[in-house]
């Protein structure tokens, strides 16, 4: 992360720190602007918005913030970005995000396979003269945390009514 920001050129602001130590203490968590905004305040911050929305697309550019669409709410959502060991892994970023709670994880398993269709992916754009930079996978739905109870069955094969 601080050789992302080293190449970026990002000054190190009190703004900066406190965005970055936010995201840090929530390494799963997915945070509109508005949110973030309110848990910077919640932690005696007050950020001017702009300087936020700023903030965030440079730290997105840089590769330290992962930017992701939520249409429900037509706004973006911020998370951390995954550690990337190599140039070669930076292609895809497998997750699963659960659309009640807004986190997110890293689907590490999956990396082989996904990355095999990623290559055949780009690889298909270049035949048709396009230049793909990354392919990004995101599987949407509810984590285990957010699940309802199934209801109970009617009782003893009868309907209901």
């Amino acid at each position: 992360m601080q050789a992302r920001l080293d190449r970026s050129g990002l000054r190190r602001t009190l703004a900066t720190r406190a965005v970055l130590d936010l995201f840090l203490s929530h390494p799963h968590g997915m945070f509109s602007h508005a949110q973030a905004q309110t848990a910077l305040a919640a932690r005696g911050l007050a950020v001017n918005r702009v300087t936020l929305y700023r903030l965030l697309d440079r730290l997105a550019s840089c590769g330290v913030l992962q930017r992701h669409p939520d249409a429900a709410a037509r706004s973006w959502r911020f998370g951390l970005a995954e550690p990337v060991p190599d140039a070669a892994a930076a292609d895809v970023v497998p997750r699963f995000e659960c659309d009640a709670c807004h986190r997110q994880w890293h689907l590490s398993a999956a990396n082989a396979p996904t990355h095999a269709v990623a290559g055949e992916l780009l690889r298909t754009l270049a035949g048709l003269g396009h230049q793909g930079q990354r392919v990004d996978l995101s599987i949407h739905g509810t984590c285990a945390a957010c699940v309802l109870p199934s209801p109970l069955p009617s009782p003893a094969g009868g309907r209901a009514g």
